[in-house]
């Protein structure tokens, strides 16, 4: 058994999903447990905030003791206690800061209040089994998740914006269009698959931008729900069809779908061409739960070696939101000197922006 001040509990509770993990001072991940809310929020089509909050309640207790027993300690064994105190829903993100704190308090421990996409950063680093892999002094990170399109500069322990998403992020435009199709909550990982199953160049969408680097994807959204009320008024699919079963799926529904994710992958790429021909990216880190994309990952692989640009993508374990990435965050600012918040002086914030550069 490790020594108590060599393992760090890490909560996450910044939507829907409830996590704990218990990660050692090497960054090994000794136990990461998530319980999801998919089938209380699928009859709503997304996340209801008080639902989700109240199933952080209900749903904490067994998954702490969850990965308690997996990692083979106690409470009393955790050497640091770290929790997301945002941005993410307020009400969720209250339940984990309030569980944290009050652990650490009761255990005397260090606490430290995390920011969500800190975590995020550096999840690609992590590893299913034995210790993280060591992180670059510098490197470009990209997150895109449901509520998240930013592209970061990691400099030591200083993480700046350098462009986010001036509307709908990557994962919320894909849920949004999914949920226009007829498909079931979560919509997103749906509308991949189905991308999969059709041809990008039956339509094109444009890709629209100037010289910015921000991300925007709802003039895409628009695009497509255009071109499926276009397939409905010709009678091509049934008007606000509603498929519970993805092999019933018209081929035009997965046409649209597949050049729907051409272009949002595209845009991902487009602004990253614009950024390495600013400045060098160095390592090129990309995670969030939306990382998961298939043909996100194919491409970035491939324009990441074409350029010889290392890339780490997150490990698809630990793409959508999880405590072992809280964990490892607040791992590395240990390792900096960060005494912690303290559990008095840590509030939520549903807003907390990186600075700018």
């Amino acid at each position: 058994m490790a020594p108590p001040q060599n393992l760090v509990l890490g909560i996450e509770s910044s939507c829907d999903d409830t996590g704990c993990a218990i990660l050692d001072a090497r960054g090994a991940v000794l136990a990461s447990k998530v319980s999801s809310q998919l089938a209380s929020h699928r009859p709503y089509g997304g996340v209801v905030p008080e639902i989700a909050s109240r199933e952080h309640l209900r749903n904490w207790p067994a998954v702490s003791q969850e990965a308690l027993a997996t990692a083979g300690c106690t409470l009393h064994d955790v050497g640091a206690v770290a929790a997301t105190r945002g941005p993410g829903l307020t009400g969720s993100l209250l339940v984990g800061l309030s569980v944290g704190r009050a652990i650490a308090w009761g255990l005397d421990r260090p606490f430290y209040g995390m920011h969500h996409l800190e975590g995020h950063v550096y999840s690609p680093f992590l590893r299913e089994e034995g210790p993280a892999d060591p992180v670059p002094e510098q490197l470009t990170a990209l997150v895109v998740s449901g509520g998240h399109t930013s592209m970061l500069d990691v400099s030591g322990s200083a993480i700046t914006s350098m462009a986010e998403t001036r509307d709908d992020a990557f994962g919320e435009a894909f849920d949004k269009v999914g949920k226009r199709l007829g498909l079931a909550y979560p919509q997103g990982p749906k509308v991949d698959l189905l991308a999969e199953r059709g041809d990008a160049s039956r339509l094109r969408f444009n890709v629209r931008g100037r010289d910015e680097l921000f991300f925007s994807y709802s003039g895409l959204k628009t695009q497509a729900v255009r071109a499926l009320e276009a397939l409905e008024a010709a009678g091509t699919v049934p008007a606000h069809a509603v498929w519970d079963d993805l092999d019933a799926v018209p081929a035009a529904v997965c046409d649209l779908a597949a050049s729907f994710r051409d272009a949002a992958v595209r845009q991902i790429l487009d602004r990253l061409g614009r950024l390495a021909a600013r400045k060098p990216l160095g390592t090129l880190a990309v995670s969030g739960g939306a990382a998961a994309n298939r043909l996100l990952r194919r491409r970035l692989a491939t324009w990441a070696e074409q350029r010889q640009i290392p890339l780490r993508l997150v490990p698809l374990v630990f793409s959508g939101d999880n405590a072992a990435m809280i964990a490892f965050a607040a791992l590395r600012r240990i390792a900096n000197g960060d005494p912690g918040n303290g559990p008095d002086d840590t509030t939520v914030h549903s807003r907390i922006p990186f600075a700018h550069a």
